[in-house]
């Protein structure tokens, strides 16, 4: 006698650890460069290069990229870009973690600020949140039948399950190539440049899935001719098409986030052999989890007619889903120019991100926390400074309805700015307004006993001898057919025949004939 099973697997987190690095360094402009007259902005990211885990410690290796605008120390103050690299490696104790494991680290740069030292010499400050996690594929084996079930009762129940089909990660590739409107001059030098994604949907097919969305783009460069004009141009790419994927299918219920990983942005001749194309190719980091959630028929229990059986239990987890859910927050604020700092003239383009702050859980589902991080880059009143940059933040706080939540709950969140636009009230003052959306899964660690196998014995001649051959039983209550039919070693089927039962309801004081006979 075996038990007919299914696998059903859920992905948890084995261990993590979180930890800040702080960089600090000094970098020298390089002599191809002008002199620093006066910085405008900055902007950086992280790429981990390395990962290598030993006993309950992680060893990081990894470089912080940084772009810098300046205004040259000329006689004109053209704008001038320095770009630069910062090599940093860590240790992360992180308990339970070996050698064996494959150790996700997801870096986020929280701050970056590049002082002037002297005309040559720059000061970098920054500091990253790493944050680590080891994720292991779980599997649980539910008994949901017998292949030799002759002469044996089985109890069933329904169990609820988020079944984990697919975890993969894959890359979408974007490769554009824009060309500059009439009108505006050729390129001289590309000072600036800023991606963002933008309202990036998917939706899950049979062996492939879509991706929808946008690509926001924004441009800084210095024009072609003697008075090398400071010009800027935004642009959208569409993003859309497909990624294979093997066995997903229609219906899944996806948790799948997407970042930019490589980047190249270059410029390029037209026809006409002249600057003004700008060639744009990304790889989009996929991460991608696939569930199903189902409804397994398992054994919860079973007894034998003819022989004596006994379940052989072990506990077993499985995910329940709680719920998932999206949503959209906006938000404004309004930003000053600092005393001392030039007026605005025209605002050229604005671009931001969102710094996630904490996800708590509370009694309506998800309480998010944050602040978007906002740069507008504009031109101003003074002529010893052509360009300058408005920087602010606008806090937030939102609440993604998901019901039951609790302290027992594990969740995804991502979010995304799909809007952000900034408007001049005066020289002085600007308008923002954000769009923020958000969406999350949430489920439930669920611990089960699951039966894993069955011991077959003969009936013990003497137990079987000492039960009455008939009886007539008073229900009492907590009674139910189940564990009298299993106290008498008799079908279920058979006291509802011999009883002229309809259904297996019986309520305290039924008086039931019990015949004993397989």
């Amino acid at each position: 006698m075996e038990l007919i099973q299914k696998n059903i697997h859920m992905d948890r987190i084995k261990c993590q650890a979180s930890t800040q690095v702080t960089i600090e360094d000094d970098i020298n402009i390089t002599d191809a460069k002008p002199d620093v007259y006066q910085l405008v902005m900055e902007q950086g990211s992280a790429d981990i290069e390395e990962v290598r885990a030993v006993e309950d410690h992680v060893h990081v290796k990894g470089v912080l990229k940084f772009q810098v605008l300046y205004l040259s120390d000329e006689e004109v103050h053209h704008p001038a870009c320095m770009e630069g690299e910062l090599p940093f490696e860590e240790q992360v104790f992180m308990d339970g973690v070996n050698a064996n494991d494959n150790v996700t680290v997801k870096a986020s740069l929280e701050d970056l600020s590049v002082g002037m030292i002297n005309s040559r010499k720059l000061s970098v400050q920054a500091l990253l949140d790493l944050q680590l996690s080891v994720e292991v594929l779980q599997e649980m084996q539910v008994a949901v039948g017998l292949e030799d079930g002759e002469s044996v009762e089985m109890q069933k129940k329904t169990l609820q399950t988020l079944n984990l089909c697919i975890s993969k990660k894959d890359i979408f590739r974007i490769r554009e190539e824009l060309e500059l409107p009439n009108g505006m001059p050729n390129i001289f030098s590309l000072l600036w440049q800023s991606c963002q994604l933008k309202d990036v949907t998917f939706r899950i097919m049979n062996e492939k899935m879509s991706v929808q969305g946008e690509v926001s783009l924004f441009f800084i460069y210095e024009g072609e001719g003697e008075e090398r004009q400071v010009m800027w141009y935004e642009a959208t790419l569409p993003i859309s098409g497909t990624v294979e994927c093997q066995g997903m299918r229609e219906g899944m219920l996806e948790d799948i986030s997407c970042s930019i990983g490589h980047k190249e942005i270059e410029v390029k001749a037209d026809g006409d052999g002249e600057d003004r194309k700008i060639s744009v190719e990304l790889v989009l980091d996929l991460d991608m989890k696939l569930y199903e959630e189902e409804q397994v028929e398992m054994i919860s229990d079973l007894y034998g007619v003819t022989k004596e059986i006994e379940a052989i239990r072990q506990n077993g987890q499985c995910k329940q889903l709680l719920g998932k859910n999206t949503g959209k927050l906006k938000v404004s604020s309004h930003f000053k120019v600092a005393p001392g700092l030039p007026k605005m003239q025209q605002i050229c383009g604005c671009f931001g991100e969102i710094q996630m702050g904490s996800v708590e859980t509370c009694p309506e589902g998800l309480k998010i926390t944050g602040a978007v991080l906002v740069r507008a880059v504009y031109t101003t009143v003074d002529a010893d400074v052509p360009i300058y940059c408005l920087k602010g933040s606008i806090p937030f706080s939102y609440v993604l309805e998901v019901a039951g939540t609790g302290e027992d709950c594990v969740y995804e969140v991502e979010s995304a700015l799909d809007e952000l636009t900034v408007s001049m009230l005066d020289g002085d003052e600007a308008d923002a307004k954000a769009v923020l959306s958000f969406k999350g899964i949430v489920s439930r660690i669920h611990e089960e006993p699951v039966i894993v196998d069955v011991k077959v014995t003969n009936l013990d001649p003497e137990k079987l001898a000492a039960l009455p051959g008939i009886v007539a039983y008073i229900v009492k209550g907590g009674d139910s057919l189940w564990n009298i039919g299993k106290k008498y070693y008799v079908p279920i089927a058979r006291m509802k025949e011999m009883n002229d039962l309809t259904s297996d309801e019986i309520k305290p004081g039924d008086k039931l004939l019990v015949v004993k006979g397989f």
